[in-house]
Order: C-alpha cells, then sequence, then structure tokens
C-alpha cells in the first residue's frame, strides 16, 4: 500500500509546477510485480488530481492579469488566446506531454469549463499511463 501511495503522489506532484516525473516510479513498481491495471488507476487519478491544481492555479492568476508580476505580458497572452483558439480544447489531449502543465494552467486562465476540462485531461493521463503499462510490460516481460 505503501508503494501506491508513493505512486498517487508522484504522479500527483509530476501535474502540476512542481518538476517531478512518475514514470520512473511506475516502471519502477511495474518491474517489481505491481498488478499493471492497479498502477495505472492509482497513477491515472494521481495525475488528473493534480492536473486540476494546477488548473485551479490558473483560474485564480485569471484574475491577478493586472498584476505587474502575471507571468504573461499582454501580447504574450493575446498570442495564448489566439492559439487557444485555433487548437481550441483539444490541445488538453496533450495535457500528458512535458509541456502539458503550461496547457493545463492555461485552461485555467482562460476558463475552460471545468467538467471539460476534466474529462479530456482525464483520458489524455490515463491514456498516457496505459501506454506505459504496456510499454513496461513488454519490456519487463510480464
Amino acid at each position: 500500500m505503501i508503494a501506491l501511495t508513493g505512486l498517487f503522489v508522484a504522479a500527483f506532484l509530476a501535474a502540476t509546477p512542481v518538476p517531478f516525473q512518475s514514470e520512473l516510479v511506475f516502471l519502477g513498481l511495474q518491474a517489481a510485480g505491481w498488478d499493471t491495471f492497479a498502477l495505472v488507476v492509482v497513477a491515472s487519478i494521481g495525475n488528473t488530481l493534480g492536473s486540476c491544481v494546477t488548473y485551479a492555479l490558473g483560474r485564480w492568476l485569471a484574475d491577478q492579469r493586472d498584476h505587474r508580476w502575471f507571468p504573461l505580458n499582454p501580447v504574450q497572452m493575446a498570442r495564448a488566446e489566439g492559439w487557444w483558439g485555433r487548437w481550441g480544447l483539444w490541445l488538453l489531449l496533450l495535457s500528458w506531454a512535458p509541456f502539458g502543465d503550461m496547457i493545463v494552467a492555461l485552461s485555467g486562465v482562460l476558463r475552460v469549463p471545468f467538467p471539460v476540462f476534466l474529462v479530456l485531461v482525464a483520458l489524455a493521463k490515463t491514456g498516457r499511463y496505459i501506454a506505459l503499462g504496456w510499454l513496461g510490460a513488454a519490456a519487463f516481460g510480464i
């Protein structure tokens, strides 16, 4: 149980602005014989909840646009809004990628409806861990 809790924490942190990777923890537990399905479920839930925190930070940042320390100047914000307008919600399916935290935070800043956000991010995060589990099973001969 401690191992799965560790995976949950690793996956959660990996989806927040905290620099962390969960893939090594996932693959390490898989190599140690843990059930791949359980690993996928725990990691997916942790990573999705971590993305919810990043989304909430984005929502909070949206109210701070007029402050000097806001991370995007008006030109960058207009560019981000145009980028979002062109590619839309489907960008959230890339929330698993290395730059995914920026997409998640931007979706909060741009006030994407939370239910839509949650479905797309959960699909993306779960798909990533399914693929990782499949690759790990092939590599470890499971």
